[in-house]
């Protein structure tokens, strides 16, 4: 069963979440939901520090036992950090989905971008009509 969806974060129809950090930035990964869909997961390929992304484009790769799963970018701006403890342990993400098992950080091009997101109860009522 997947663990409650943290309120302080908005989230994508593709099960990425986006915690903005007041600064500008946001810390990115994928959602419980997402992460349970995929089973276990053995390999995360992080984006390059510095890499421009567009809001709904493939920021990172996440591959489990089942499939390979792209990761888009909730918002558009600039990787700045990456979660480097993933190349080693990617089951960080299965373990903790919305804390140790973040992907990256960006800097926002735009922070009204996180308005096209869902709040955490619509992504809630957004799981239960794809009968989750």
């Amino acid at each position: 069963m997947a663990k409650q969806n943290p309120a302080d974060r908005r989230y994508s129809r593709e099960h990425e979440w986006a915690k903005d950090n007041g600064d500008g930035t946001i810390t990115m990964g994928i959602t419980d939901y997402a992460q349970e869909m995929l089973t276990d997961i053995v390999y995360v390929e992080l984006p390059a520090l510095g890499k421009k992304v567009k809001q709904g484009e493939t920021i990172a790769v996440v591959e489990s036992v089942k499939s390979v799963s792209d990761v888009y970018s909730p918002v558009s701006g600039e990787v700045i950090a990456v979660n480097g403890v993933l190349e080693n342990k990617p089951e960080l993400i299965n373990q903790d989905a919305f804390g140790e098992g973040w992907i990256a950080k960006v800097r926002m091009d735009d922070p009204g971008e996180l308005n096209n997101l869902l709040d955490a109860t619509a992504y809630t009522s957004f799981l239960q009509d794809i009968g989750h």
